[in-house]
């Protein structure tokens, strides 16, 4: 048997410069083995990352059946030297496997870590993955030794060197792997001495090492191991298997594997950026894939340019081909004066600000996100190992026609197609199982009850949150469904209730509506608080309304509206005695939103005529809130249940000098918060308003001020304007006459006559 050649490549995970140096370096050596830095139980699965199907970013997900939440991931992107070794292999027919600790051990290790540390799952447990952590990955406890280097090199930062280095270095030579590897032997003797290596490098380099040695065992032929460059040295020292072996018995016991599922996930451009707290997260995604798909062509930095301004062009922004000359030639210059041997998007950056966007920095902004991070979702192919709610996933996508997107993406839907209700149902039952794909957009809001506006935006962690809801059930209605119906058996306050019921009926969720109606209906024979009954109506009537837009048969819940608008009516007079001001306030609220809502419920004239009685016994009481008073006040007058000549009465009293400030304070509030605009077309109120405020104490005046800015917050600036125009009389002092010249009345004939001539597109129109 020949001797095995084992062949080491250091790399940085999602460099496009290493990415290309690796293939350029198993194109000439043909290994007849591909070891790479990965978790060792996973190899089985990196066929699939080959698939023709296969579309990066991706991540291998490993996590803990009983404990989803304990979870690691690997990410994989086009340009990661990682995926380009494995499509190599797999291409060339080369046997190609991990070498890194495996799944079972690190989730055994995260278990046990959570275990000690409740906090640590909550912080999540996420792996900066070692498959493809941060490299030179320096261990956590000593300095960066890339940033060591750079400052030897005269950078200020070690992104930045890197890139010169390798990224962004069209020298195809192999020998930079030789000159990493030296850099790094060299650093990792200087911080040894200084302070030890990580505890959790040394475990996974030992195991590694074993794994190498046990992968070369009847190989005739090249092995090539392809790691971060800040293990290299660690291969090349001498260890003995016997001591490794020992270093790994410190690793906890391996958990069964019919307690690790592993699988692959669709990942996203934004969360491969350190800015995402990846820790083996790149500057700018789409400014490496640009560098792995164009770095090698002449014309790559005025290609990056187009992309760059055809971005400010759709956002909006003029910007012309001699800023964009102007722009390439300067970022050349910068590179030039700083010594580098390309530009590199800093570069690029100062130069798009100063050429393309006029110096304003917010400009830039705007775009840089879609144009550093991107939008990219991966796929992954239809035969890779899901578990079953990721599988209802994919056949939802397709069946409603929603692609993921890493950004945020506005979208309307209208529930009267069959498509648009099936897009919404997907996302309040996601919305349900906590996967918050789409959030509710309130802008540019329909008044009616079909149409909805969502903003989607995909993160690969949902994935997760899918996996943590498999203890519900295997497709996303029954789980959707079982969670609810839990939810709606553990609530008991009634307004909390109706919006779980609610949320049921937008989710076309049938059997957790039948039992949230059932424990609804309940609830409300047995409630008797004021506020637990007025919270509940909102959600309830918006129940009802949603029955026309989603053919819900909702009778039942139109007679419930009826009956807890009657107990509402019924408690209010008691619910709303003796209160402070904190509690006045929440109850006056709770009585608002109620009653905005009503409006729209369309109830009986018996119902309404018992929820304006209980207003006017709360203004006529003497024990009640003043808050709620001065509420029920102003809502009766627009209601016209009260006349001009008894609402001018009520505010003389109420505002009276002889009524407490505060008290009269209290009032004012409650009556005019939300209309205050009123003051503007009421004389009625703006005398009264005018008379308590002239006669109000300077000192007294000052304490209210921030009151008074509350309630007028809400007035616009020609609002604003107005009121001062009232206040200060300039419409009493200032009279407009209109004058009519009938000598005019002759020419209205010959312009009608023009004006017909010019609609028929006569050209003597003018004449």
């Amino acid at each position: 048997m020949s001797k095995v050649d084992c062949h080491y490549f250091g790399i940085r995970h999602h460099g496009p410069g290493s990415a290309r140096r690796l293939v350029a370096a198993l194109d000439q050596l043909k290994p007849k083995k591909v070891l790479i830095e990965g978790p060792a139980d996973c190899s089985e699965l990196l066929p699939l990352l080959a698939s023709a199907q296969m579309q990066p970013p991706v991540a291998l997900l490993g996590y803990a059946t009983e404990s989803p939440g304990s979870s690691l991931y690997y990410p994989f992107v086009e340009y990661s030297p990682e995926y380009q070794a494995c499509l190599w292999a797999v291409q060339q027919g080369v046997e190609v496997k991990f070498i890194d600790l495996p799944i079972n051990i690190q989730l055994a290790q995260l278990l046990q870590s959570e275990a000690q540390d409740p906090e640590a799952e909550q912080n999540g447990g996420e792996s900066d993955s070692p498959a493809v952590a941060g490299e030179p990955e320096p261990p956590s406890d000593t300095s960066d030794p890339i940033g060591l280097l750079a400052k030897l090199a005269g950078y200020e930062d070690g992104e930045a060197w890197w890139n010169d280095l390798i990224e962004q270095n069209n020298d195809d030579s192999a020998e930079i792997f030789a000159r990493v590897e030296s850099a790094m032997t060299v650093l990792r003797g200087e911080i040894t001495e200084t302070a030890p290596l990580s505890q959790r490098d040394l475990l996974r380099e030992a195991y590694m090492r074993l794994e190498i040695a046990k992968e070369k065992k009847g190989v005739e032929g090249e092995v090539v191991v392809v790691c971060g460059a800040w293990h290299l040295p660690a291969f090349r020292e001498k260890h003995t298997a016997k001591d490794d072996r020992a270093l790994i018995k410190q690793l906890p016991a391996k958990l069964p594997k019919s307690k690790v599922k592993t699988t692959w996930i669709p990942w996203t451009s934004p969360r491969l950026a350190m800015a995402s707290g990846y820790g083996a997260g790149v500057a700018a995604p789409m400014w490496y894939q640009h560098i792995w798909r164009e770095g090698t062509g002449e014309q790559w930095l005025e290609l990056w340019f187009g992309r760059l301004v055809r971005a400010l062009r759709e956002s909006g922004q003029v910007v012309s081909t001699a800023s964009v000359i102007e722009a390439v030639r300067l970022s050349r210059s910068l590179a030039a004066v700083r010594n580098r041997p390309a530009p590199g998007f800093e570069e690029i950056i100062e130069a798009a600000v100063a050429c393309l966007c006029f110096g304003e920095r917010l400009i830039w902004q705007q775009v840089e996100r879609e144009l550093l991070l991107g939008e990219q979702v991966g796929s992954i192919p239809e035969d890779a190992p899901l578990v079953p709610l990721l599988e209802d996933l994919q056949r939802w996508q397709k069946k409603t026609k929603l692609k993921p997107t890493a950004l945020d993406k506005e979208v309307s839907l209208d529930l009267r197609s069959d498509i648009g209700l099936n897009k919404s149902t997907l996302l309040h039952r996601l919305a349900v199982l906590e996967v918050l794909w789409g959030k509710p957009s309130h802008t540019g809001k329909s008044r009616g009850t079909f149409r909805e506006n969502w903003v989607l935006s995909w993160q690969p962690e949902y994935a997760v949150k899918l996996v943590e809801n498999l203890v519900y059930g295997s497709t996303i209605e029954q789980a959707a469904n079982n969670k609810l119906i839990e939810a709606i058996t553990a609530e008991s306050h009634l307004g909390k209730l109706a919006e779980v019921v609610l949320l049921s009926l937008e989710s076309q969720l049938h059997r957790a509506s039948e039992a949230g109606l059932k424990r609804l209906a309940e609830r409300a024979a047995l409630a008797s608080d004021g506020i637990e009954l007025l919270d509940s109506l909102p959600a309830l009537i918006q129940v009802q309304r949603y029955g026309t837009a989603r053919e819900l048969a909702l009778e039942q819940v139109a007679g419930l509206v009826e009956r807890l608008a009657m107990q509402s009516a019924l408690a209010l007079p008691y619910a709303c005695r003796n209160l402070n001001d904190e509690e006045s306030l929440r109850l006056r609220n709770s009585i608002h939103s109620a009653h905005q809502a009503l409006q729209l419920a369309e109830l009986g004239d018996e119902v309404m005529e018992d929820w304006w009685q209980a207003f006017e016994q709360l203004v006529d009481s003497s024990l009640s809130s003043l808050q709620i008073s001065g509420l029920c006040a102003r809502l009766l007058y627009q209601a016209e249940r009260f006349d001009g000549h008894r609402l001018q009465q009520l505010l003389e009293k109420s505002l009276s000098p002889a009524v407490a400030a505060a008290d009269a304070a209290r009032f004012f509030e409650g009556f005019f918060a939300e209309a205050v605009e009123r003051l503007l077309y009421d004389p009625v109120l703006m005398g009264a308003v005018q008379r308590w405020l002239l006669h109000l104490d300077e000192e007294v005046f000052i304490e209210y001020l921030p009151l008074f800015r509350r309630v007028f917050s809400s007035l616009d600036a020609m609002e604003r304007r107005r009121m001062m125009e009232l206040v200060l009389g300039a419409r009493s002092n200032h009279s407009v006459s209109k004058a009519i010249n009938p000598e005019v009345f002759p020419l209205w004939s010959e312009h009608l006559l023009r004006i017909g001539k010019l609609i028929h597109k006569d050209k003597t129109w003018a004449q």
